[in-house]
């Protein structure tokens, strides 16, 4: 039996892959557009296409978990991914690789939906914040170094070295995840998987978010309602069926639980497209490389890196809604700042911006993750892992989606150049103003979730 540390450590590695990935990504998108011709709103679906993908199968693969087993999956994830992000170093095509990100995506979910329930089955609950702490700085550990590493391997090498490099750290993990890992036992081994659940969860995200992403056509808002209609099916299967894949009586009965996953929806809305906006103001309107873009967008990962295990530790003693609330407000603070920048904007204005952006999520993620998970039995762990993923990936989406959205409306699909950079930069303030709103109804709802401890 190994030891808790060396699982946390195995758990925290593989954490960390997928955030370089996808902050590397960010960096990568200016020179995927120029080889092959595509626009801003085909450029997001990069990300998109990655985040619909782990987002449609986090929740069916954390009940999977909690039936089957949670290091089969994790194993097979590790698998999945690290071919995924060969092939897509290949692509010739936009197409193919946003394939391939949809692969990665998947193999995504299904190390975020074991790891995280794996760390806590071996962690008693007076513990769980700390390792939750070092779970999310490995996760913003990946996000500091992507724009660095991404930076200089796309400058030298070109944007395929990216998933090249990423290679031979997966199958570290992989080869040490099969022998330290331990064989978990479930309780729920001989219920069914809910497949009708599962088909119309993964069909109301596939139709709202394309909706949302093309709107506001036609196609787009009828997708949209679509979407709707099958998410409310959804919620009825589930509350019918005696094996649940997402059990609502969760949020019906367990206030903690349903505020804790809305705060992360919100914050996670609000917060995404960060990333994506300022990638490609550094580089169009500030004229950076990506190096060198990547060495200012890191000021907000290195924030949460170093505060994210404080902030896990603190939430262990003191109320997590306390910390997450305060952390909310920060990043509110930090959106407001970022919609009063123009393209005259100084460098050193948007690296202390990033910083405290980064400040205010790190204070937020781990005491709000730690909630999500203290308010279920251990039973639970798979099925409450993903649906606190599902919150950070469909929040995430949410996010892509208002930029897509705002910046189709300003300038259109067009590729960003001279002609359009004031347009683009309106849009980007736009959303900013959108996504600080967001945020202060989201101190509210961290707010009202109550006390997790008596």
């Amino acid at each position: 039996m190994h030891s808790k540390r060396t699982i946390l450590i195995v758990a925290s590695v593989a954490a960390f892959i997928t955030p370089y990935v996808g902050s590397a990504i960010n960096v990568a998108l200016p020179s995927i557009g120029r080889e092959f011709s595509a626009d801003v709103v085909e450029l997001s679906w990069v990300a998109l296409s990655f985040l619909l993908a782990s987002a449609v199968s986090l929740v069916p693969i954390g009940r999977l978990a909690d039936i089957y087993g949670r290091r089969p999956i994790f194993l097979s994830g590790m698998a999945l991914f690290s071919l995924a992000s060969l092939l897509a170093g290949f692509s010739t095509s936009l197409g193919f690789l946003i394939a391939m990100r949809i692969f990665q995506g998947i193999g995504g979910s299904m190390m975020f939906g074991t790891g995280m329930a794996i760390v806590l089955s071996v962690y008693p609950p007076a513990e769980r914040g700390t390792a939750l702490g070092f779970n999310v700085a490995a996760v913003y550990l990946g996000l500091s170094i992507g724009p660095i590493l991404g930076g200089f391997l796309i400058q030298a090498f070109g944007w395929r070295s990216l998933f090249f490099s990423n290679l031979p750290l997966g199958l570290l993990v992989l080869i040490l995840a099969f022998w330290i890992l331990p064989k978990d036992a479930t309780g729920t081994r001989r219920e069914p998987l809910d497949l009708q659940g599962a088909a119309l969860f993964s069909t109301s995200l596939i139709l709202g978010l394309y909706g949302l992403s093309h709107s506001p056509s036609v196609p787009g808002i009828v997708c949209t309602l679509c979407g709707i209609v099958f998410c409310l099916l959804f919620v009825r299967q589930e509350f019918s069926t005696a094996h649940p894949m997402m059990d609502m009586r969760l949020f019906r009965r367990n206030i903690v639980f349903l505020y804790s996953n809305l705060a992360a929806l919100i914050n996670y809305s609000a917060t995404a497209a960060v990333g994506f906006l300022l990638s490609m103001y550094l580089q169009y309107a500030k004229g950076l490389s990506p190096r060198q873009a990547g060495m200012v967008m890191i000021s907000q990962p290195i924030a949460m890196a170093l505060v994210s295990p404080f902030a896990g530790k603190i939430s262990d003693t003191i109320e997590p809604r306390i910390v997450a609330s305060l952390g909310m407000a920060l990043t509110a603070v930090s959106l407001a700042f970022f919609a009063s920048f123009t393209i005259d904007a100084s460098i050193s204005s948007v690296v202390i911006c990033s910083a405290i952006l980064g400040l205010g999520f790190a204070l937020f993620s781990s005491p709000n993750t730690n909630a999500v998970m203290s308010a279920v039995p251990k039973q639970h762990y798979g099925m409450a892992s993903g649906i606190i993923g599902t919150m950070r990936l469909v929040g995430q989406m949410v996010s892509m989606a208002i930029a897509a959205i705002v910046i189709n409306l300003n300038i259109g699909r067009m590729q960003i150049g001279p002609q359009n950079l004031p347009g683009f930069v309106t849009s980007m303030q736009q959303v900013f103003l959108i996504c600080c709103a967001m945020c202060v109804a989201g101190i509210f709802a961290s707010l009202a979730r109550g006390k997790l401890r008596k």
